[in-house]
């Protein structure tokens, strides 16, 4: 047998084993979808002690009265009241169903509190993307390194996912409508002292051409988002835009636009833990929806399944009136915020030796019928638990898919904060794409000018 033989079959069987490692899952497996799965993966049946329910489609259908034009949803669930509630009194006895996050916030922070209420699994999806989930089951793959999806397009890419990258995937491709915007959305931020500041104000516009069932490809645009910053007075006029892809490797686009230097420049900071400077420096870049951007810092863990309580169907929040009434000086009104009991992955990042980050580990818990990032625990580099977050859900039952709204507290700093809350002018989806000309350099100069 010659060298080059050798070599080659060596080569071959390192091929055979990486496509096994990272091969889609069989057409036998598949067929559990839309059966004892959901068609995007979660379990159909309830739990055993019917806290959780069945799946029956999600909420699909805008209660009386709903105006789409003005982008606020109407709570659907606004009669019922709290079954009960966990303080620092009982936090004891629901500790393995709470994150550890959520369990230092109550034994931290006197009035803490979780109001349950009745569980409802009301993500539905469009019939395109239930499609395109079964599809991708048997197609979807990750090649370079996990940094490149292929074999993916307009669902859910993993509906069976077999690690944790491929969890951590589903979230970064989970369907939140083709294009959205919050016209006049807020970052508030609450500082040690308990005084509401601020942040940031302006227009959120948000894209998934991914979902563009007319568009295909392994290296397409996964998402695009621009904000053009309103206030405080010394932002105003400022603009930012990125770009991000299905072959993360390639890494973020972004642009930013500045008022006083009245051009456009390339951003390439605006990526992993870089403080974000919509939050005033609060958390990171890649902390917006709890996670974002490229994975390659971190290994990531399939943990497992759980039964935890998280933010979920949180209208009151999402589309409160007044920021007052909701940021109090310590956390947010518990009031407002509806919790309920779901099964949700468990993912652990460990940052990968010899590489840089703020965080040296942290937990993801993502929810099973949405692939939403609902909360994370995150640790310094001594390994004490630092920044606890939360992601409020809601179901946008007028297009199908869902909302959501995050934010992190800081245990050290005793402050927090929410990026993006819509408040009273709500969320305006539309159900195509905006014009390709919309998303240039030229045109973020021109949206900034002030």
């Amino acid at each position: 047998m010659t060298r080059l033989t050798r070599t080659l079959i060596a080569a071959s069987l390192l091929a055979a084993h990486a496509g096994v490692l990272h091969a889609a899952v069989t057409a036998e497996e598949a067929s559990q979808l839309g059966t004892s799965l959901t068609p995007v993966g979660a379990e159909m049946a309830g739990n055993a002690d019917g806290t959780i329910p069945a799946y029956t489609g999600g909420l699909n259908t805008p209660p009386p009265g709903f105006d789409k034009s003005k982008g606020i949803r109407p709570d659907p669930f606004a009669g019922e009241k709290p079954q009960f509630s966990i303080d620092a009194s009982n936090v004891d006895t629901y500790g393995d169903k709470l994150t550890e996050g959520t369990k230092a916030l109550i034994k931290k922070l006197p009035g803490y509190r979780l109001d349950v209420y009745p569980t409802h699994r009301t993500v539905g999806y469009p019939q395109f993307v239930l499609d395109n989930t079964l599809k991708n089951a048997t197609s979807a793959t990750l090649t370079n390194n996990d940094e490149t999806l292929k074999g993916a397009h307009a669902g859910v890419p993993f509906p069976m996912p077999k690690r944790g990258i491929e969890v951590m995937f589903n979230h970064l491709a989970r369907y939140q409508g083709l294009s959205w915007v919050a016209p006049k959305y807020g970052a508030y931020n609450v500082d040690a002292a308990g005084k509401l500041v601020t942040s940031t104000q302006g227009r959120w516009t948000y894209e998934m051409p991914y979902y563009d069932v007319s568009k295909s490809g392994d290296d397409i645009l996964l998402t695009r988002a621009r904000a053009n910053y309103t206030g405080p007075a010394r932002r105003a006029g400022e603009a930012v835009m990125t770009f991000d892809y299905t072959a993360t490797e390639r890494g973020r686009k972004a642009y930013q636009y500045l008022p006083g230097q009245r051009r456009v420049r390339l951003a390439p900071d605006l990526s992993y833990d870089t403080p974000n400077a919509s939050t005033s420096g609060m958390s990171t870049i890649d902390d917006i929806n709890l996670f974002n951007g490229r994975m390659d810092r971190f290994e990531w863990k399939l943990v497992g399944k759980k039964e935890m309580y998280v933010p979920y169907n949180t209208y009151r929040f999402t589309y409160a009136e007044k920021p007052e009434e909701v940021f109090g000086p310590k956390f947010i009104n518990p009031d407002l915020v509806r919790w309920e009991r779901h099964r949700v992955w468990v993912v652990e990042a460990t940052l990968k030796p010899g590489m840089r980050h703020i965080y040296s580990k942290r937990t993801y818990y993502i929810d099973e019928d949405s692939w939403t990032a609902l909360a994370v625990d995150q640790y310094d580099g001594r390994g004490q638990l630092w920044r606890p977050g939360f992601s409020y859900l809601t179901q946008m039952y007028d297009v199908g898919g869902t909302n959501s709204t995050a934010g992190h507290y800081d245990l050290i700093a005793g402050t927090y904060y929410i990026n993006v809350w819509p408040g009273k002018a709500g969320v305006v989806v539309a159900d195509k794409l905006t014009s390709d000309k919309g998303w240039t350099s030229d045109s973020l100069a021109g949206a900034g000018i002030r």
